[in-house]
């Protein structure tokens, strides 16, 4: 895994997506937890999985947890 970098999940939007920003990057808009793995995979972090990202201390959680996604079920992309 590469080196731990910090995570910011934003708040959900009014669409229910939740901007998602690794370091000081802005790397995608996520409608689940699945959307989050797969960014983190991107920015390098190959072994994340939804437990992971849901229970990471080094995600910041926005507004809400990893269980709110405006109306869609968590986990779902």
């Amino acid at each position: 895994m590469a080196s731990p970098q910090p995570v910011v999940i934003y708040a959900p939007g009014s669409d229910g997506g939740r901007r998602v920003r690794v370091d000081d990057r802005f790397v995608g808009l996520a409608y689940g937890v699945l959307d989050v793995v797969e960014f983190l995979r991107r920015a390098g972090l190959e072994d994340v999985d939804d437990v992971w990202v849901e229970q990471s201390s080094l995600i910041e959680w926005r507004g809400a947890g990893p269980e709110q996604w405006g109306g869609r079920d968590a986990g779902t992309s």
